[in-house]
């Protein structure tokens, strides 16, 4: 077995935290899995729990997230150019052996789309979970919500001091009942100051709305080459009651990636591991069985 949690990785002088679970020799494949904003690592904790005794799960929390630094804007940028180049560096140290499987959520589709585009032969399937890797689609608009935490002044107030994001995104991205009080406290746990919720407040920021935005040209980039992705085997599993990632995010995929096959749950939420993952774990059981 290689090593669990706990693992570290330096990147700019700074630690990032991930786990590094399942066999050394001898296992089907890696299975890479990005969270988004404002979750971490615990995100994946059942998929790691049910697949890491065949898979080697690698599960980093991206810098500002979960248990890694959390640095001011002076030592990190907080951009999505730097959280690619991130996650190819930790790549490069781990040397993942066999096939190599992406599950990204939220900001960690877009992230996984972006590495993915630098590295296609290494990739052998796509799972994609309420996220997006391209630009809003025509005549969408960000939620008031989020518009609000984007706001200069107020933003901040409510992202880093009120912590109503992290809290918002916990009531509105799952049927709430359904998560136990530990695991809420869990989901929340790294947010924990002004100065801890810096990451969650830049990733609301570095939004790419309009050309300009230093995502934007990224973001194009990397919706072209979704094309590169059309022969690559992907599953889509998407929670219907997104409150940002609806429908017509679903659809873009659905055109982007006509061969991937799609599940969406239509009682599930954003956080749509949390609310369906006993049927999702199956349905990705069949999924990754099926390149063997």
């Amino acid at each position: 077995m290689v090593n669990g949690g706990g693992n570290w990785h330096t990147v700019l002088g700074l630690r990032m935290h991930y786990i590094d679970a399942g066999p050394g020799e001898g296992s089907r494949g890696t299975l890479l899995m990005l969270h988004g904003n404002p979750t971490w690592s615990v995100y994946y904790r059942r998929l790691i729990a049910h697949f890491s005794d065949r898979y080697r799960c690698i599960v980093p929390d991206h810098i500002g997230m979960g248990l890694s630094d959390k640095p001011l804007d002076s030592a990190y940028p907080y951009t999505l150019g730097q959280r690619i180049g991130d996650i190819e560096n930790l790549l490069d140290s781990l040397r993942p052996q066999g096939p190599l499987i992406l599950i990204g959520h939220d900001w960690g589709g877009m992230i996984a789309m972006g590495f993915a585009r630098r590295r296609r032969q290494q990739i052998a399937r796509l799972v994609l979970m309420n996220t997006a890797a391209f630009r809003l689609p025509q005549g969408k608009s960000l939620p008031l919500s989020l518009q609000l935490c984007r706001a200069p002044l107020l933003g901040a107030l409510l992202v880093r001091g009120l912590n109503l994001f992290c809290r918002g995104a916990l009531r509105q991205g799952s049927q709430h009942a359904r998560l136990t009080p530990g695991e809420r406290t869990a989901l929340l746990a790294p947010y924990d100051s002004w100065a801890h919720r810096i990451a969650v407040h830049r990733f609301i920021q570095d939004i790419p709305l309009k050309s300009g935005d230093p995502a934007h040209a990224l973001v194009q980039v990397i919706e072209r080459g979704l094309g590169d992705f059309r022969d690559c085997p992907a599953l889509i599993l998407w929670g219907g009651r997104d409150f940002v990632f609806d429908d017509d995010f679903l659809e873009a995929w659905r055109r982007f990636l006509p061969q991937a096959v799609v599940h969406r749950f239509a009682d599930a939420g954003h956080y749509v591991l949390e609310d369906a993952h006993e049927r999702i774990i199956p349905l990705l059981e069949d999924f990754l069985a099926s390149a063997h």
